[in-house]
């Protein structure tokens, strides 16, 4: 195992070398805003590096492993949509419908190989669905130095022993990849995930997170409901502000799709600065791993308590740092 993580995060962290080198040849270059949350201007599209490491995993093991070939087939083609479509907008913009069409029908394809593999619609229906909507959370949440990566590695930390055989190495090589990539994106950025990253990031967890959840269903006999609440536990911090930040732009009639500051990490960043931010978040989805861990054979009932009680204890937090956040703006200003 360790000669596997050794080997992905290698890979990462060469590509990511190999990338900036690329980024900064092509002025490929994220200029400081007031759209983002960053002060330096800084190269973009190092997340090719972690798509290429869990691209290669994919194929190693639909090789070594025929019987699941067709799952992770489907799995690596959905990858590349997602990370094709990123790389094109990283070199110019395109028009978040294009993309929001390609990531549908990048998730189209894995929820139906769930669907013909495993013969089961509702876990289908759950892999399209957080396919998409885990593939621009990410893309929400990759605004500060290390946090997409890290929470990405994680969560494929957390799900390794919840998928099978074939899908704990790919989370593996997934938290393997993110890690060689955080060096040069934490503390200080040397280069972005870009939306070759963090798109295609996301994707890759959602995958995980449905078979996962798919597998933790049929092992304690709860259904895929319970199964689905158990692995998205790890994924509470990013879906909580993602998730509220959202509503209340579209509450307030704003452009929701547009790039804004408005989420709790970036409020928080401005006060506290981006290590701070990471590492907090980092902690946080260490709790609900480790309270994953510990109630995976209990009660259903409990199960669905705990789910429940961490994604409320985490809406509580988002609540408390857009308030302090925002009476400290008006305090600044």
């Amino acid at each position: 195992m360790w000669q596997w993580i050794a080997i992905y995060a290698a890979l990462g962290a060469a590509g990511t070398w190999l990338a900036r080198v690329y980024a900064l040849r092509s002025n490929m270059i994220d200029q400081p805003g007031e759209r983002r949350s960053h002060s330096e201007a800084t190269p973009r599209g190092g997340g090719i590096a972690i798509v290429a490491a869990v691209l290669i995993a994919a194929v190693a093991l639909g090789i070594r492993f025929p019987s699941h070939a067709p799952l992770v087939w489907a799995f690596a083609l959905g990858l590349l949509m997602v990370a094709a479509i990123g790389w094109v907008d990283d070199h110019r913009p395109l028009s978040p419908w294009l993309r929001l069409g390609v990531h549908a029908l990048a998730a189209a394809v894995f929820g139906f190989a769930i669907w013909s593999v495993l013969g089961d619609v509702w876990l289908a229906l759950a892999a399209f669905v957080l396919a998409v909507g885990l593939t621009n959370v990410w893309n929400f949440m990759d605004g500060i130095n290390g946090l997409a990566a890290s929470q990405a590695a994680l969560v494929g930390f957390a799900l390794v022993g919840l998928g099978g055989a074939v899908w704990n190495w790919l989370a593996l090589a997934l938290m393997a990849a993110c890690l060689g990539f955080l060096p040069f994106n934490f503390p200080r950025a040397r280069i972005f995930m870009g939306d070759v990253g963090s798109g295609a990031i996301g994707y890759a967890v959602a995958a995980l997170t449905v078979v996962s959840a798919g597998m933790l269903g049929l092992r304690s006999q709860a259904g895929l409901t319970t199964g689905l609440v158990m692995a998205m536990i790890p994924l509470a911090a990013f879906m909580i502000d993602s998730s509220l930040t959202l509503l209340r732009r579209v509450r307030r009639g704003e452009r929701w799709w547009t790039p804004h500051t408005q989420h709790a990490y970036q409020v928080w960043a401005r006060h506290i600065g981006h290590t701070r931010v990471t590492l907090a978040y980092a902690v946080f989805t260490l709790l609900a791993l480790l309270s994953m861990r510990l109630v995976t054979e209990v009660r259903i009932g409990f199960m669905l308590c705990m789910g429940a009680g961490w994604y409320i204890s985490g809406a509580f937090f988002w609540w408390l740092i857009q308030k302090t956040g925002t009476r400290s703006d008006g305090r600044g200003r």
